[in-house]
């Protein structure tokens, strides 16, 4: 294993095949990485006690469970110090499903699901807008998501 890295390229093709179909048995794991089922779960253990696995999710799509608008917003703070006390408003928002703290034009950057353009005017205008400690926000509307996946985690040349 590498000293930068708590993984080595047996780890990255697992990780590899597992973020590509997560219900994939650990028996087809094993015979795609050439080791036994038992490898393949104390491998998937140990990276999720490390940390490299974050959990698994099922994805619920949010058009199909009410929520057509997906949004993302910039967030100007009046202070960069209000950060945590605006992020600490914001988990009471279950509609912002994620939020980062920002270099560039905004401080925090969000992205929010809605069930339409009305619901996203109430969420902007009497939580987000509301929040003390922000001075202004930027919206810009999804009209369709292209692309979403896992990072790769093999290079281009490994795991061929």
């Amino acid at each position: 294993m590498s000293d930068s890295l708590p993984i080595d390229n047996l780890d990255r093709k697992i990780l590899d095949i597992i973020t590509n179909n997560a219900r994939i048995p650990y028996l087809e794991v094993a015979r795609e990485c050439g080791v036994s089922g038992a490898a393949i779960h104390q491998r998937v253990q140990r990276l999720m006690r490390i940390g490299v696995i974050k959990g698994s999710e099922f994805k619920v799509d949010p058009v199909l469970v009410g929520f057509k608008t997906c949004a993302y917003i910039g967030i100007f703070l009046e202070h960069p110090g209000h950060f945590r006390e605006v992020v600490k408003k914001f988990r009471d928002i279950p509609e912002i499903i994620e939020c980062h703290y920002t270099t560039g034009n905004y401080s925090l950057f969000v992205k929010v699901y809605t069930r339409d353009n009305e619901h996203l005017k109430d969420i902007l205008t009497d939580k987000i807008q509301n929040t003390p400690g922000i001075v202004r926000t930027e919206t810009l509307i999804s009209l369709e998501e292209s692309i979403n996946r896992q990072i790769p985690v093999l290079s281009q040349t490994e795991g061929k």
